[in-house]
């Protein structure tokens, strides 16, 4: 079982992002966190949580989980300790010029094994252009800290496909990120959508397909190992994979979103109304078409893969044939893809369509 927490507060909202988070709504940290415990009682009985049934891995997201002081998050911890698995992976994102040192320790006294740090680029204009709060010596300090604290797994975001990306320009960025104490890096294209700064300079987005061959290319010449189109590590985030394997995932807060027995549970995502009602829920029945169809596209982003036996005959076919053409691989029971970048032709023609 999976637990993700999200935190709608952000210092600054950058010119790409389409997530539930807000500038104005810091009034509501407190009580916010406090309805956080109240949600968190009510998955407990739904999701039959207990120490047989533990809790596999935590994700703080957002927003900007930095923008919350460690001991608000105090009462919600103290809540969850005894239900962790032994191994758990216990995430949160930061921003680099809000994940302090004091931060940092606080979190790491909590149990938090891993930090994301959402470092984008390591060149300032760059950052100035997505509209980042912090800028590149943030980035450095902040990282080197984490490390510093003991945080046993550290993790970077970077952006690609920006209009004036070069190549001398993202091998800067991936030496850099290689001479910090990293073990995971999650690389982003960036997408305009709906709402955002950028909805109305679309133009801002310009990847092209054989500098992000390139880029993927380096990276793993780095020794990490691509494990799903956009992660790419020597270590990699359980969390992430539970996600692709459909297992059970509760989502709090506003804007989360929870996963149980072919239904989908989301919480209000209007940040003041999830405060006076936190287990208020607008619920999503999936049926076994529908779940079939994300653990294509899921799988075949990934090396999860996908359990031919969950497949029609005729499905099968189409992928014994994408077999034969190199496009996939099958290991006995599961078929894999072998180039990531192709992932969601495959499901479609896996699927029929």
């Amino acid at each position: 079982m999976l637990l993700y927490i999200h935190i709608p507060f952000c210092d600054s909202k950058c010119s790409y992002c389409a997530f539930n988070s807000y500038v104005d709504k810091f009034s509501l940290k407190k009580e916010y966190m406090q309805a956080l415990l109240v949600q968190f009682e009510a998955e407990f009985l739904r999701f039959g949580i207990s120490r047989d049934n533990p809790i596999e891995t935590v994700f703080i997201g957002g927003g900007t989980p930095s923008t919350v002081e460690p001991e608000l998050y105090y009462p919600l911890f103290e809540r969850i300790k005894p239900y962790l698995a032994p191994d758990a992976e216990i995430t949160s994102e930061a921003n680099p010029n809000s994940a302090t040192r004091s931060w940092l320790e606080g979190m790491y006294e909590l149990g938090i094994n891993r930090i994301s740090f959402g470092v984008q680029s390591f060149n300032n204009e760059k950052l100035k252009t997505l509209g980042r709060a912090h800028h590149t010596q943030h980035a450095l300090e902040a990282i080197r800290c984490a490390s510093a604290i003991g945080y046993k797994h550290l993790s970077i975001d970077l952006i690609y496909g920006v209009r004036g990306d070069t190549k001398a320009l993202l091998q800067a960025d991936i030496d850099q990120a290689f001479s910090l104490p990293i073990d995971h890096i999650s690389l982003y294209s960036l997408t305009i959508e709906e709402k955002t700064a950028f909805e109305n300079t679309p133009e801002i987005a310009e990847e092209e397909l054989d500098l992000t061959r390139w880029l993927f290319r380096k990276i793993e010449e780095k020794g990490f190992e691509q494990y799903e189109i956009s992660n790419f590590g020597k270590y990699r985030s359980r969390h992430n994979i539970g996600y692709w394997e459909h297992k059970p995932y509760i989502g709090l807060g506003s804007g989360a979103v929870g996963f149980l027995n072919m239904q989908r549970f989301y919480p209000s995502q209007d940040v003041a109304h999830y405060v006076q009602n936190p287990i208020e829920y607008r619920i999503e029945a999936l049926d076994a078409e529908a779940l079939l169809s994300e653990s294509l596209f899921l799988g075949f982003r990934s090396r999860v893969g996908v359990d031919s036996a969950r497949l029609s005959a005729a499905q099968r076919q189409n992928a014994d044939i994408l077999c034969r053409e190199g496009v996939l691989t099958y290991d006995g029971s599961r078929y894999f893809n072998t180039d990531f970048l192709l992932s969601d032709e495959i499901a479609l023609r896996v699927e029929g369509f």
